[in-house]
């Protein structure tokens, strides 16, 4: 199977109550390898780009203020079906109706702010990479451990 690189964000409540470590960790725990990773406070221009598909909802002028109102964590993970991996991680939209064990399930509580943004296809994923990372800025490289996650001879 493919290795695939998606894009993630904690988005600025995750940042503003401290949840950042706890939320890469789960990843690079999973196995999932870092490939990119970035501080940063979305410019609007961007965050109306990024979320541009939801432009003509209600909800979008308030998306796209939450997303510029506070740092956020920009980051990107490869793996073997690593977005189907994220999006399972990350949990239902909401807290109140994501499953214990998920991000949003054991640290969301809100029916609007939901900690973290994971891109939800291999377009989107593409995309949305090159709408944060500039060429280069998504790392190639060997992780030791990556034998040990996945059984070579099967999954790669």
């Amino acid at each position: 199977m493919p290795l695939e690189t998606t894009l993630l964000i904690v988005k600025p409540d995750g940042v503003q109550r401290g949840l950042v470590g706890r939320i890469l960790t789960r990843f690079e725990e999973k196995g999932l390898q870092l490939v990119g990773m970035k501080m940063m406070t979305i410019p609007m221009a961007l965050a109306e780009r990024h979320y541009e598909a939801h432009k003509e909802r209600k909800f979008y002028p308030g998306l796209v203020r939450f997303m510029t109102s506070s740092p956020v964590l920009v980051f990107a993970v490869r793996g073997v079906d690593a977005i189907s991996i994220s999006r399972k991680m990350m949990g239902a939209t909401f807290g109140p109706t994501a499953e214990a064990g998920t991000i949003r399930g054991d640290f969301g509580s809100s029916r609007s702010y939901n900690l973290i943004h994971g891109s939800d296809s291999p377009e989107a994923a593409a995309r949305e990479l090159s709408l944060f990372f500039a060429a280069g800025e998504v790392q190639t490289w060997s992780q030791a451990s990556m034998a040990w996650v996945y059984d070579a001879s099967e999954e790669l």
